[in-house]
């Protein structure tokens, strides 16, 4: 007799059978290994034992293997662990020599630059210790919170020889019904000046796991994936110059994804590309955010697995507000007198900073910047001044350049623009995610907290937690942001999708410079957002500093109550919270500071939604909401009370958006 199974029927069965025989795996793993027939020590659980991490060693190759299940339901099917060194292999004929007992993890931290200022990180941790058939030893550690997984390599030892990483087999098992939304890695040496990578393409969305990236190069982090009910975000720890920057491999066969280490070409000249170290040598943590949604968008994994702040005066850390006239008004405006004029309207705004962009030093130069700094400093701004990273990585023309290079040149103009009263610097085109690049951006943060200067990175990899570690780091561009909008209508007709994604890959763990809100016009371009949309935008995204992209002849345009809540929005937040959405669909988060709650939501898509928030976490409040009016352009203002009724309406205008305050 023929039966025919439904494709949810094989589904289950396939998870059950799988379930049935990684037990019966564990089961023989613990034997063998001489730790007795019980397979708890080969688990890891989170503290609400929702999240269970399973490790085994298969009997086929002798190669580690892991699982993660959500309250029983697999998530990652078994999966890859292992590294290849040029003189050691731990990919394969591993025995699993012993194993940690279970240790509580608890940090408590405050961070500016993030979703939230104070930060508690409570998780399990459970290592097991490998020998190699050499037996040479590395360990694996796991670390489950009730928000997901976290794991890393450990090499210990002594050895002044640099050990040296040639392949890292780390993978991603995802059922074939996943879907992933992830954005493909641009080769290195492509694009404009042969500037790229710089993580500025455009997230695939919904696409079937196993589709391979249309770029050798493969898929950037963070990448998010739908299994079933869950959601897996994945990203890795800053490596701070003792790893490369890495990403996933451009084919994932049946769903699996691998790690990838850099293009050939992505280090500084005489630099390390690959991962080598001394030993002992701790990798970066992989890390998965795993659950729902609202999981996943409130996690602060990417900042709770990053290295503690290095030591430094925290008195000039001051994040805020920046205007910047580039992206309208573009390089004739980088002159004196349209840089005094946005220093006026900086102070009219109340905001913090004042951005001064490429070619400064010729348009203008050292001695009337020092100017317009004594000047901006007399109306409470500070300035912020941009530099080209380049040795010989790219093209890139725009000075000043060559200055950021060597640890010798760099004090000597950031000394120089310090004593001059700069504030900070934005520092542009990279060259890639090789370990010695990776060494570069730290070498950079550590020489400006020496001299009391703010950094933004552009043309940039994903800072990775690293704006943890130092601090003085406020944001990092690493998106295809506003500017691509001023350059082309296609940019332009993506935006509204693409707004409503970010918010649940490339900004749930690190700042992001997309320098965002046009209310009025863009040159040549024809804008398919709204101006409600525009404005949430200065809530759903977030930035240790948030360059504003609108101008002063610009702001003329829009109401006094929009400009009054422009005057007062923070980027400080104390708590964020995941209020609805799906990506490239529908975003809204409610973001707190102090006593205040700002709840803002992005339409990406083309037709007209009401939606019911639940906001019963704000409690009784009354507020005011401004978003789309029926005017094509427009603004309109309304009270909000939430007395009596939790549930507040919204009505989204097509690629529209709002923003309440309470």
């Amino acid at each position: 007799m023929k039966v025919e199974l439904s494709n949810a029927q094989v589904k289950e069965m396939r998870q059950i059978c799988a379930l049935a025989l990684l037990f019966l795996l564990y089961a023989c793993s613990s034997s063998k290994s001489g730790m007795g027939k019980e397979s708890s020590n080969l688990t890891t659980q989170s503290p609400d034992g929702s999240l269970t991490v399973q490790f085994r060693i298969a009997e086929d190759g002798k190669q580690a293997l892991y699982t993660v299940s959500k309250n029983d339901t697999l998530v990652l099917e078994p999966s890859r662990l292992g590294l290849l060194l040029e003189d050691a292999d731990f990919s394969q004929g591993l025995l699993l020599e012993s194993v940690s007992g279970v240790e509580p993890v608890q940090d408590t931290y405050e961070i500016l630059t993030a979703k939230r200022k104070k930060n508690t990180y409570n998780a399990n941790r459970r290592t097991y210790h490998l020998t190699n058939t050499a037996g040479g030893k590395m360990d694996v550690i796991f670390q489950v919170s009730n928000d997901g997984v976290a794991f890393r390599y450990y090499f210990p030892g002594s050895s002044s020889e640099l050990k040296k990483v040639s392949q890292e087999l780390t993978s991603f098992n995802f059922g074939e019904q996943a879907k992933a939304w992830i954005q493909p890695m641009s080769d290195a040496k492509s694009g404009w000046a042969k500037t790229n990578p710089s993580y500025e393409e455009y997230y695939m969305k919904g696409i079937a796991v196993g589709t391979p990236s249309p770029t050798k190069a493969g898929w950037v982090y963070p990448a998010l994936f739908q299994t079933g009910n869950n959601w897996v975000l994945i990203t890795e720890s800053a490596p701070e110059g003792t790893y490369s920057g890495t990403r996933l491999q451009q084919n994932a066969p049946a769903g699996e994804y691998t790690i990838g280490f850099p293009q050939a070409v992505e280090h500084l000249p005489g630099g390390a590309l690959n991962p080598e170290s001394t030993l002992p040598w701790y990798t970066p943590w992989r890390i998965l955010a795993v659950g729902s949604l609202k999981t996943i968008v409130e996690s602060t994994l990417g900042t709770d697995l990053a290295k503690p702040a290095v030591a430094m005066d925290m008195s000039f850390i001051k994040p805020g507000i920046a205007a910047w006239s580039w992206p309208i008004l573009k390089d004739d405006s980088t002159v004196y007198h349209v840089q005094k004029r946005f220093i006026d309207f900086t102070a009219d705004m109340n905001w913090e900073y004042t951005l001064i962009d490429a070619g400064w030093d010729v348009m203008i130069g050292y001695d009337k910047i020092k100017e317009l700094t004594d000047y901006a400093a007399t109306k409470g701004v500070g300035i912020l001044l941009w530099y080209n990273s380049n040795g010989t990585w790219n093209e890139a023309p725009q000075t000043p350049l060559h200055l950021m290079v060597t640890h010798e040149s760099r004090m000597k103009e950031f000394k120089r623009i310090h004593d001059m009263g700069v504030k900070g610097v934005k520092i542009d085109f990279f060259g890639g995610d090789g370990q010695s690049v990776m060494q570069y951006y730290t070498d950079i943060l550590k020489d400006a907290a020496a001299n009391e200067l703010l950094v933004n990175f552009h043309g940039t990899t994903l800072p990775r937690g690293l704006q943890r570690t130092y601090p003085n780091l406020m944001t990092v561009e690493a998106i295809k942001g506003f500017e691509f909008i001023t350059f082309e209508q296609v940019n332009a007709n993506e935006a509204p999708a693409h707004d409503a994604t970010i918010p649940f890959v490339r900004n749930v763990f690190d700042p992001m410079d997309f320098t965002p809100m046009s209310l009025h016009v863009i040159p040549g371009i024809d804008r398919k957002t709204t101006v409600g949309h525009e404005l949430a935008l200065t809530v759903v995204f977030q930035s240790g500093i948030q360059h504003l992209s609108e101008t002063d002849q610009g702001m003329k345009h829009v109401p006094d109550y929009v400009k009054d809540y422009l005057r007062q929005v923070p980027v400080v937040w104390d708590d964020t919270r995941f209020v609805t959405g799906f990506p490239g669909e529908l975003a809204v988060l409610a973001r707190r500071a102090g006593d205040h709650w700002y709840v803002a939501g992005v339409n990406g898509e083309n037709t007209e939604k009401t939606v019911s928030l639940d906001l019963a976490f704000l409690g009784q409040k009354k507020g005011k909401l401004i978003t789309d009016d029926n005017e094509k352009g427009g603004f309109r203002n309304a009270a909000v009370d939430l007395a009596g009724n939790s549930t507040q309406q919204v009505t989204l205008k097509p690629h529209g958006g709002f923003v309440m305050v309470f």
